[in-house]
Parts: structure tokens; sequence; C-alpha cells
């Protein structure tokens, strides 16, 4: 248990440093993937929270990752699109996005909820050691356990209904991959499932991207040159997320 406890301190410890790294590239604007690795770490911080919940300060500490989660999901929307637009011959379309990003990049580094994520994680490795000392950790082991199978057999029934949600797989997907990063020492899944699941969100990922574009089009003009190519691409990707997805069922889940 205390190993457990040790751990997860310095898991926190160390997604609070990447956070705070990527605040300064943000302001600084030194690199193109400061978002994306921001967005990285409060996803994890998530995955490693979820199985914590009741316990004290983890309330507080999921919101502000939540918060921060909800004001980057549109920015990093738009820096994959640019990034598309400008290797498509896209150019015009791809720097006005860019630069809407540009700008964008410090107000998230100076951001409120950037600021209230970092101030409650600088507090929670203490609220875990408080807790630690008045027993509130006992049976820690068994409830990430319990967690992480259930996400496993969310995704299992999402697998084998037949009129599947791929936005809602793609979810499930994500959070099974990630609690098992933030938790390693608890992994139980079979030996397939882990490259399986990296292909079927990258799938999943690639359909998104056409799905989430071509509802984009439809309000911004600059986007209609792209929108033969994104049905068409969008027709592929959902071919193949259907076939990587019955290959995880078909290795990982009984029938």
């Amino acid at each position: 248990m205390s190993a457990l406890v040790d751990r997860l301190v310095a898991h926190v410890l160390g997604l609070e440093v990447r956070v705070m790294l990527c605040q300064a590239r943000l302001s600084e604007r030194t690199d193109p993937e400061a978002l994306h690795d921001l967005r990285t770490t409060v996803r994890r911080l998530r995955s490693l929270l979820r199985p914590l919940r009741g316990l004290p300060g983890v309330e507080q500490l999921e919101a502000a990752a939540k918060d921060v989660g909800d004001l980057t999901t549109p920015l990093r929307d738009r820096e994959v699109l640019a990034a598309y637009l400008l290797e498509h011959d896209q150019p015009e379309a791809a720097q006005r996005r860019m630069a809407q990003m540009d700008k964008a990049y410090p107000q998230v580094a100076a951001s409120a909820q950037v600021t209230q994520l970092l101030m409650i994680l600088d507090a929670f490795p203490r609220f875990l050691r408080a807790a630690q000392r008045q027993g509130l950790l006992k049976g820690l082991r068994k409830r990430v356990e319990k967690r992480l199978a259930k996400q496993w057999k969310k995704l299992d029934e999402a697998l084998h209904d037949p009129a599947h949600d791929r936005h809602r797989l793609r979810l499930l997907i994500k959070r099974v991959r990630y609690g098992i990063e933030a938790y390693p020492e608890l992994d139980r899944l079979p030996k397939p499932a882990a490259p399986r699941l990296k292909s079927a969100q990258a799938a999943l990922g690639d359909w998104h991207d056409c799905w989430q574009w071509l509802a984009r089009a439809e309000e911004e003009a600059d986007l209609q040159p792209c929108v033969p190519v994104w049905q068409s691409t969008m027709a592929r990707a959902e071919a193949r997320a259907d076939r990587v997805l019955d290959k995880l069922s078909a290795s990982c889940f009984k029938s």
C-alpha cells in the first residue's frame, strides 16, 4: 500500500512539472507541440484520478483538469485543422487559423484554468499523505483494480453492441489506455490489448477528424474545397476503424 501511495505522489509531482513546462512553452510560443502536450498531461492526470474519486481533494482537482480540457479542446481542433490545411495545399485557410492560434497560446498559459489547476496540483500530494495517515487509502489497490476492470467491461459491452457509437467507443478506448498507463503495475489486460487499443484509437481518431471537419465546413466557407476529399477519407477511415475494432474484439474479448 505504501509503495502504491508513494508512486501516486511521485506521479502527481511529475505531472505538475509537465504542466508547468507546457505553460512556459505556451507562454513563449517555443514549439507547436506545447498545447498537445498540455492536453495529454491533463488526460493522464484525469486517468490517474478517476479511481480515486471520493478521496479528499480529488473532486476539486478533477474539476480543474476538466476545465483545462474544455478550454483547450476547440483550440487543439483548430491547430490540427490548420496543420492539415497547410500540408494539403490550402495555405491561406491554414494561415488564418495559425494566426488565431498564435494569439491563443499565451492566453492559455495565463488563463485562470491553468493557474487553478497548478494551484490545486501543488496541494494535492499533501491531501494524499493526510488521507494515508487517516487510513482512508486502505484497500486502494482493490479500488483501482475494480475501476480499471469496470472500464474494460464497458468497452466490452460497447464493442458487442451492434449499434455501437463510434464517438463513445473512442472515449472508452482512451479511458482504458490511459488507465493502464496511470497504473501499469495493475494491468491485467490480455497481451494483445495494448497494440490493438492503440490502433483502434488511431483509426477512430482519423474518422473523428473528418467527421468534425465536415461539420465545420458547413459554417466555414474556406473549407469547402476540402469537402469531397474529407467525405471519401471519412468513408475509408470508417471501414478501417470497423476492421480494427473487430480485431480488438476478437483478440481481447470473449464473444
